[in-house]
């Protein structure tokens, strides 16, 4: 899988992490408010069947989001795991995510460290808002947390994403922030209530599940993934975050 980071990002070790990010210097922002949006993407060896339409998903994200009317205040973060977290990007302007870049950007296999990914997600955010709101900028935060079955290889628990969440909000770095986990091709009863409970136990905000991941269920995911990106970046600002959005 092609790493679609530059030399213009800024590379970040966050305490007690064996993983940091990168993120765009604050010198090379040009507004004052930016929500920033994290996708994490499973690539265990069980997306092989759909991982092409994933992938078109993604950059249809991408596609959308460009044409927001807030796309100058958009900062977006790509991840994907099986057993090992993977960065494909760190937080980029989205006038630097190019739509050719996503092409052949992912690749399945391995097994699934769901945890360790979904806490990295929270703890970056949580930290590149802290480094936003020391520059006198105002952020939110939105992620999405993609996923079709259990976890099997994380350090971490649920507890600790809970901790992570929790954490984000203390530090009063965010205005809001709204986490989605989405489980793409459930179709069997104990994936689902395993996802259900993590989403409970994690503190997510929302859960959408799938029970297929064809092209056709995929492009609408993506298009409710844009949208949300496009609802919690028109809440800043307000106080509080977007409404959560049916998929």
């Amino acid at each position: 899988m092609p790493i679609l980071n530059d030399t213009q990002l800024d590379h970040v070790v966050l305490p007690n992490s064996h993983y940091g990010y990168s993120a765009t210097r604050l010198d090379d922002l040009g507004a004052t408010e930016y929500t920033i949006a994290t996708i994490v993407a499973d690539i265990s060896g069980s997306t092989s069947p759909f991982i092409r339409d994933m992938e078109a998903a993604i950059a249809r994200i991408v596609q959308a989001c460009k044409f927001s009317p807030r796309a100058d205040n958009l900062l977006l973060r790509l991840i994907a795991f099986d057993h090992v977290l993977r960065e494909l990007h760190g937080f980029k302007l989205l006038e630097n995510c190019h739509l050719v870049d996503y092409g052949g950007c992912l690749g399945s296999g391995g097994s699934t460290a769901l945890y360790d990914a979904t806490e990295n997600a929270v703890a970056s955010t949580t930290n590149y808002a802290q480094k936003l709101a020391a520059g006198d900028f105002s952020a939110n935060a939105i992620l999405f947390v993609i996923t079709d079955g259990e976890d099997n290889a994380s350090s971490t628990t649920p507890r600790r994403v809970k901790d992570a969440f929790a954490k984000a909000i203390r530090s009063e770095a965010l205005e809001s922030i709204v986490s989605v986990l989405i489980g793409v091709n459930v179709q069997d009863a104990q994936v689902s209530r395993y996802l259900k409970t993590f989403h409970h136990e994690a503190g997510f905000t929302q859960y959408v599940e799938l029970d297929n991941a064809d092209a056709k269920t995929l492009a609408r995911l993506a298009e409710f993934v844009s949208r949300s990106i496009s609802a919690q970046s028109q809440a800043l600002g307000t106080g509080g975050a977007s409404q959560p959005l049916v998929f």
